[in-house]
């Protein structure tokens, strides 16, 4: 067994770091502009993360990079990256709106925004579907609703009036 050719690094060591660095930056600004959001799902950065991640150990493990240190390498670099954005995005509140979407209006006093809806490609069976998960079954009984960064829908309900007492006899 030659543990150089298992444990030794294959090559210059900037190269696994830039290409990790190029791989997962030139993927978070695709799925950033192209994708942004889907109603209900998991973060895009965790799913760039585990497909990038898989892909890197992958190459390792299989023996199609030069070196396990090569494939760990890479990973680093990708883990580095990904901590590091979801570090700015929390110190640095003037990158936030570049790095993260902002809520989104979906319904404002009862109305359905469909302009918003078709910016994000939700369908009204989507939308009803969250609705329904509150509790509410028609557009009418929600003051606001939100698609959240992270694809889940947020809904504030309309206050219903107290009753008086001659109204409940």
């Amino acid at each position: 067994m030659n543990w150089d050719e298992i444990f030794g690094l294959h090559s210059v060591l900037f190269e696994p770091v830039l290409r990790g660095t190029v791989t997962y930056l030139a993927l978070f600004v695709l799925f950033r502009v192209v994708i942004r959001r889907r109603v209900g799902a998991v973060g895009m950065s965790d799913i760039l993360l585990v497909v990038i991640i898989a892909d890197a150990a992958q190459s390792g493990l299989s023996g199609e990079a030069n070196s396990i240190t090569d494939a760990l390498l890479v990973v680093g670099t990708i883990f580095f990256w990904n901590w590091f954005i979801d570090w700015l995005n929390f110190h640095v509140p003037a990158l936030k709106s570049v790095l993260e979407p902002p809520p989104l209006a979906l319904i404002e006093n009862g109305r359905i925004i469909r302009r918003n809806l078709r910016h994000e490609y939700v369908t009204m069976d989507e939308l009803q579907s969250k609705l329904r998960e509150h509790g509410v079954t028609h557009a009418a009984q929600v003051e606001k609703a939100f698609m959240e960064p992270d694809g889940e829908v947020t809904v504030i309900k309309k206050q219903q009036p107290p009753q008086t007492a001659s109204a409940r006899a």
